[in-house]
C-alpha cells in the first residue's frame, strides 16, 4: 500500500477549526447525549467550562434514566420487560440479527449493562451519586455479568461495548471482569486468525482493542501505561497498512488517539493516522461524512470529535467535569444526584 502523505501542522489546524465551528454553531440542534458527547470530550481536552453546559445536558438525561431504572427494579416483572425492551431497540439489520442472537441465552445482560451500568458510571464520572444508587449497585452486584462477557459470540457481536462495561462495572465497585474480558478476547480474536476475518469483523477487533486504552484512561481524563498496553500498541504499529484500507475513519483516529493516551503522539502511527483523518474531510460540508458519503451532524459527530482529538492532542488531560465545583454549572445541578462521599 501507498503510504499516505504526512501532513502539517496548518493543515491539522484547518480541519480541526472547520469541525470545531461546525459542530459548535449547531451544538443546540443536537440531541442531548450527542450534545453532551461532544461537551465532555472538549472539556476533558481543553478544561474550558464553556464546554460544562453541553456536559450539564447530558447529566440531565443520565440522571432522568437511571431514576426511570433504579428505583423500579423491585417491581414485579420490571427487569424482564426492561430487558426485552432493551433488546427490541437494537433494530433488524445484519449486526442487529447477531447481537440479538448472542444475547439469547443472556436475555438480561443488555439491561444490566448498557443501562444500568452506562447510567451510573456516567453519573460517577461526574464525581455524583444517581438516585436509587443503593438499589442499582446491589442488583448490579447479583447480576452475572461475567458470562456474557466472556461468550466468543458476544465479542464477535460488540467487543468495544463489552470492555466498557468490564471498567465500568470496576469503577462502580460491582464487580472487576476486566482481565477475565482480556482473556477472552484475546481467545476470540488470536493474531494467528487476522487473515480469516472479514472486514465487518476486523473492525469488531479494532474497535474492541482502541477501547481497551480509551476505558482504562476513563474516556480521556488521564493517560495510560504504555506497558500495559504494549500487546495493542504493538498490534496497530504491526498492522497500520490494513488497518488504514479496511478500518473506518471513526477506528482510525480511534488508533491515533491511542498512542496519544500513552503519552506517544510522536509515535508514526499517530502521523499516519492523522494524515488520513485530514484526508478524508470534506471541504465543501465542513466535516468528515459518513462511509456513505452522509454529512448529517448528529451522525457524524462521534467521528468529528475523534478527528478533533487525534489533530489536536492536548499537553494536560482534564477530569471530570466536576459540576459542583464548576461556577457555571454548580447552582444548576439536578435534584436527584448528590455529591459521591
Amino acid at each position: 500500500m501507498s503510504a499516505v502523505k504526512e501532513v502539517d501542522q496548518a493543515q491539522k489546524e484547518y480541519v480541526y477549526t472547520g469541525i470545531q465551528k461546525n459542530l459548535e454553531a449547531h451544538l443546540y440542534q443536537l440531541p442531548p447525549r450527542i450534545q453532551g458527547h461532544y461537551g465532555i470530550r472538549l472539556y476533558r481536552m481543553t478544561g474550558d467550562e464553556k464546554y460544562a453546559n453541553a456536559a450539564l445536558v447530558d447529566l440531565y438525561a443520565v440522571t432522568e434514566s437511571q431514576a426511570f431504572y433504579a428505583c423500579s427494579l423491585d417491581e414485579p416483572g420490571f427487569i424482564t420487560s426492561e430487558a426485552k425492551k432493551a433488546i427490541s431497540v437494537l433494530g433488524k439489520g445484519p449486526r442487529a440479527k447477531a447481537r440479538k442472537k448472542a444475547l439469547k441465552p443472556f436475555p438480561e445482560f443488555l439491561f444490566y449493562t448498557d443501562v444500568l451500568l452506562r447510567f451510573s458510571s456516567r453519573i460517577d464520572e461526574f464525581g455524583l451519586t444517581g438516585p436509587c444508587n443503593d438499589k442499582l449497585i446491589s442488583a448490579l452486584k447479583k447480576a452475572d455479568l461475567e458470562t456474557g462477557l466472556t461468550d466468543p459470540a458476544m465479542i464477535e457481536s460488540w467487543a468495544a461495548q463489552l470492555i466498557n462495561y468490564a471498567y465500568w462495572a470496576k469503577q462502580i465497585g460491582v464487580g472487576d471482569y476486566i482481565n477475565e474480558y482480556k482473556q477472552a478476547f484475546i481467545k476470540t480474536y488470536p493474531e494467528t486468525k487476522d487473515e480469516e476475518l472479514d472486514k465487518k469483523q476486523y473492525r469488531n477487533k479494532l474497535y474492541g482493542m482502541t477501547h481497551f486504552i480509551f476505558a482504562a484512561s476513563e474516556y480521556y481524563q488521564h493517560n495510560v501505561d504504555p506497558k500495559e498496553f504494549a500487546w495493542i500498541l504493538g498490534y496497530f504499529d504491526n498492522n497500520i497498512d490494513r488497518i488504514l484500507k479496511d478500518a473506518t475513519d471513526d477506528i482510525i483516529a480511534e488508533v491515533g488517539i491511542s498512542f496519544h493516551l500513552a503519552g506517544l503522539s510522536n509515535h508514526p502511527v499517530v502521523a499516519k493516522t492523522q494524515a488520513h483523518i485530514v484526508n478524508a474531510f470534506d471541504e465543501e460540508v465542513q466535516f468528515i461524512p459518513s462511509p456513505m458519503g452522509n454529512p448529517a451532524l448528529a451522525l457524524g459527530e462521534h467521528r468529528n470529535v475523534l478527528a478533533m482529538m487525534l489533530l489536536k492532542w492536548p499537553e494536560k488531560l482534564h477530569k471530570g467535569p466536576y459540576f459542583t465545583e464548576l461556577k457555571a454549572t454548580k447552582k444548576y445541578l439536578p435534584k436527584q444526584v448528590s455529591p459521591k462521599q
